[in-house]
């Protein structure tokens, strides 16, 4: 298979993975707020959710998660990129693959707050869940931003950004908060 497949593959598998990503903490919030509703309402909910999370997490989030490295492993070799990750010009995908690590680690989190919920731990609550959702956001502009952008980054300026839009975040989830707790 040609290299340009292979690297396409791997990015289908990314978006994929990320749907999972985006849309399981949304599963866990809804999870979480359906303990504030009545006893029967609550039980069908959680079912219900209990359902829809299992399907996509170990349906599509698991299995696009070990596709994206296995094809993601396969570009760096075929590609001859290992060769150049320790230099000048592969800084940027030295920065990436710590990034990649990084977001297994935060599947890996994710996972467990989802094995937790099945068993009916809660221990996040919708607020720390929707802060959690945002993670994922912050992993794919920066992924995206390295691989598009390589060395015409400034690790500075890539700083600076990141951390204005993590604040940004935070802040459209409060205001998002306030408006809901005025309805």
């Amino acid at each position: 298979m040609s290299y340009f497949y292979l690297k396409a593959i791997h990015i289908i598998f990314v978006v994929t993975w990320f749907a999972g990503l985006f849309y399981m903490p949304r599963l866990l919030i809804y999870n979480v707020e359906a303990n504030d509703k009545e006893k029967d309402a609550k039980e069908v909910l959680q079912a219900q959710f209990a359902v829809m999370m299992k399907r996509l997490w170990y349906g599509i989030t698991w299995p696009s998660a070990l596709l994206t490295l296995v094809f993601g492993l396969t570009v760096l070799i075929s590609g001859n990129w290992v060769s150049t990750i320790f230099k000048k010009e592969g800084l940027w995908l030295l920065l990436k693959l710590i990034l990649v690590l990084f977001l297994y680690g935060y599947h890996c989190y994710t996972h467990i707050i989802f094995k937790q919920q099945l068993k009916g731990k809660f221990t996040l609550t919708s607020q720390q869940l929707r802060m959690w959702n945002e993670v994922a956001t912050l992993f794919l502009i920066s992924i995206v931003m390295l691989v598009v952008v390589k060395q015409g980054i400034s690790l500075i300026w890539g700083i600076a950004g990141t951390l204005l839009l993590v604040i940004l975040l935070m802040l459209a989830i409060r205001i998002y908060k306030r408006i809901r707790n005025n309805n």
